[in-house]
């Protein structure tokens, strides 16, 4: 399962598993490791997966409106008579309705936003985790996991709450009346 570049696409089973096994081989007691599984690396797997489905669906859609966008001024200035104008202007008429709902859509459940959103989250938990399990940055002083995995859970919690918090805040909430996705942000 490789790309023509060399790259490998994402696999949430080999990102589970890469992961779980650093876990597993940290010094730390059980329910310390359970709470790395439980709330470090669910909610990183979570989100990763959320990323990459939102940002699916973001693609898709603004390729609908870009590709409609070419075509339906294309469609309107062609000049013929007959049966084939009947047709064009049914086509016409498709192809903007559907441009029209895939903007809507698009608007109405920000992916774009989510996209970024949950993204940013994920790089936030994982270089987290990464600077924990290298006891760098504000766990260069512990002598170990354990004795910095205090500071890791409050860290980890401070990030999660944040997450919900804006997702609320800047994501859930509806757009304001006469206010486009565009002129957010």
């Amino acid at each position: 399962m490789k790309r023509r570049n060399g790259a490998r696409p994402f696999d949430p089973e080999w990102l589970r598993d890469d992961l779980a096994s650093i876990i597993d081989s940290l010094s730390l007691s059980e329910p310390e490791k359970h709470f790395l599984r439980s709330r470090w690396l669910e909610p990183l797997l979570w989100m990763e997966d959320a990323a990459q489905r939102t940002r699916r669906r973001y693609y898709a859609l603004r390729s609908i409106i870009a590709v409609g966008a070419v075509l339906v001024p294309a469609l309107v200035s062609l000049n013929v008579i007959g049966a084939a104008k009947t047709a064009i202007l049914w086509v016409t008429f498709a192809v903007s309705l559907v441009v029209g709902l895939s903007a809507a859509l698009e608007g109405f459940f920000r992916l774009g936003e989510r996209w970024r959103h949950y993204r940013q989250r994920v790089e936030e938990l994982k270089a987290e985790g990464w600077v924990y399990y290298q006891l760098a940055g504000g766990y260069k002083d512990a002598a170990d996991h354990h004795a910095a995995f205090p500071a890791f859970a409050a860290n980890v919690q401070r990030i999660l709450a944040q997450e919900v918090e804006e997702f609320i805040a800047e994501i859930a909430r509806p757009p304001e009346r006469g206010q486009t996705q565009t002129s957010r942000t």
